[in-house]
């Protein structure tokens, strides 16, 4: 009998704490969130990193790439290419493998 009443005041406590514990978690999400907003060395972060964004599509790769950049990438593709064994390198290569043929053994 007290084995049982331990165990349902147990249980009891358990989700008494669960409780709590989701809505703690829960309002400290929307501090933290309101928190974040206000931090001024984070929202200049994210505003370069959006500004590089917005370049990047309208140059269509690197920002600002010279004329030395491209020397240089398309030097390294084409020692890749020697490397690998050429193909296109900015696919992704596709793969065959053929089924192979199996035959039944003997059996005892």
């Amino acid at each position: 009998m007290a084995l049982h009443r331990l165990s349902r005041l147990s249980c009891l406590l358990r989700s008494a704490v669960m409780v709590t514990l989701r809505r703690n978690i829960g309002l400290s999400a929307v501090v933290f969130n309101k928190a974040k907003d206000l931090d001024p060395v984070q929202k200049l972060f994210l505003d370069k990193i959006r500004e590089y964004n917005t370049k990047s599509k309208a140059a269509g790769g690197v920002v600002e790439a010279g004329p030395a950049y491209q020397k240089n990438l398309t030097e390294e593709m084409a020692k890749l290419q020697r490397l690998y064994g050429g193909g296109d390198l900015t696919k992704f290569p596709q793969f065959k493998f053929p089924e192979p043929k199996l035959e039944e053994g003997a059996t005892k």
